[in-house]
């Protein structure tokens, strides 16, 4: 997909990857840009430092009511869209004593969000023939993630979910991508890394097992691969890597990630 003149939804675009994407989209020509963002004055700035193409529209992706306003207040604004990109995520949650109500927001926002906006937005790309979904992962739906339980699972089912996408309606116009990076310059990221403990055990995981990216890095990397519609979206290369020995001896990389986490609690 080349983004000039295109309509592009963005969720979780008040900060992080998220920002960067919106403002890389509409530098590539975006026609419109629908900043989205349950922190209503972030998507507002956001927005308004983008200019005329931008509009910001606030929105808790978790619930099936407020992601169908959504995109149908972007729709009644811009115009049909092209390009959704399921960005908002959380990272909520450790190990087995996670509470319920941070399972439940971790599947609300991490996958039950994509697939309420899938609800809405196939039938209507498949009339048309065309359009995009961009599902946020990351490598712990890959790979996993030390130290919390609920990231793991959920970024695991996005990944399924976007896979489950493009093996059904990509022979019928739909394209589907799936970003899976390591650690990233984010509020998210930063939080995990000032968190005492095991709260902050899996962000000091990827913090020692790669470099840390910008936000602008990661944007870079999406649009190179919406342009070559490809779906393994890796800012990190390595994860390919890593991915490859997790399928070739799931007993050595099961071993390797226990001793990675136990380098890194003894650190």
């Amino acid at each position: 997909m080349e983004l000039a003149d295109k309509v592009v939804v963005v969720t979780g675009a008040a900060s992080g990857i998220g920002r960067a994407m919106a403002q890389r989209f509409a530098a590539e020509g975006a026609r419109g840009v629908v900043v989205s963002d349950s922190n209503e004055e972030g998507a507002q700035q956001v927005a308004s430092g983008i200019g005329s193409s931008a509009i910001a529209l606030a929105c808790d992706v978790g619930k099936d009511a407020e992601l169908v306003t959504l995109i149908d207040e972007a729709e009644d604004a811009l115009g049909p869209i092209d390009l959704f990109c399921a960005n908002a995520g959380v990272g909520h949650g450790t190990g087995l004593d996670t509470p319920d109500a941070d399972w439940d927001l971790a599947f609300d926002v991490n996958i039950r969000a994509h697939v309420y906006a899938a609800r809405r937005l196939v039938p209507g790309w498949l009339e048309r023939g065309e359009g995009y979904f961009l599902s946020t992962a990351s490598a712990a739906g890959l790979l996993t993630q030390i130290g919390s339980a609920p990231y793991a699972v959920t970024k695991h089912a996005a990944v399924a979910f976007a896979e489950w996408l493009s093996i059904t309606y990509g022979d019928r116009g739909l394209r589907v991508s799936c970003l899976c990076p390591m650690g990233v310059n984010t509020a998210m990221l930063n939080a995990g890394l000032d968190a005492a403990g095991s709260e902050g055990l899996g962000t000091r995981v990827v913090a020692a097992a790669g470099e840390v990216l910008e936000p602008e890095d990661v944007a870079s990397v999406v649009v190179d691969a919406l342009r070559e519609a490809r779906f393994l979206v890796l800012p990190h290369p390595e994860v390919g890597e890593f991915f490859r020995r997790k399928g070739s001896d799931y007993e050595r990389w099961l071993a390797g990630m226990r001793r990675l986490q136990a380098y890194v609690v003894g650190g």
